[in-house]
């Protein structure tokens, strides 16, 4: 049997497949990409959709339906943490039950950095950051450098 640190790299691989995918297609936000996985099989996914909405979190969660109790979520690009012009991923992850989260990269938007990990640990949710950090970082390049460069 696998460790643990090899099935949540398999897992990010499929998330990260997800954000590639729509590379190029949700300005202004990032591709991300979301599998929301439960005892050992994917029940749910997700990916930015055109244009930036709806966030891959939420369309996975959709897609899980009430399987996300008890899942791991594994997110290419940390949950965001702020209201937008949609709620709080992170707080949608939160409502829908999952135990464990897997964060690819911190997102360096002022308005998240940081909050959207800790926001779930606060919860006392599980959650290891920089699993297919360096892919995850290739898919956004572009968003990273536009975001670090906002005025703060």
């Amino acid at each position: 049997m696998s460790d643990q640190s090899e099935i949540d790299a398999e897992f990010m691989a499929k998330a990260l497949a997800l954000a590639w995918a729509q590379k190029g297609k949700t300005f202004p936000n990032p591709a991300v990409g979301c599998i929301l996985v439960k005892d050992g099989k994917i029940v749910g996914s997700g990916a930015t959709a055109d244009g930036g909405r709806p966030h891959a979190e939420t369309i996975a969660i959709q897609d899980a339906g009430h399987n996300t109790v008890g899942a791991t979520a594994y997110v290419t690009l940390e949950p965001c943490s702020h209201h937008g012009q949609t709620p709080p991923c992170a707080n949608a992850l939160l409502e829908s039950g999952i135990e464990r989260c897997v964060i690819a990269s911190v997102d360096p938007d002022p308005r998240v950095n940081w909050r959207g990990a800790a926001t779930l640990q606060e919860a006392k949710i599980d959650v290891i950051i920089g699993v297919g950090l360096e892919e995850a970082f290739q898919i956004n390049s572009d968003f990273f450098a536009r975001i670090t460069q906002l005025p703060q």
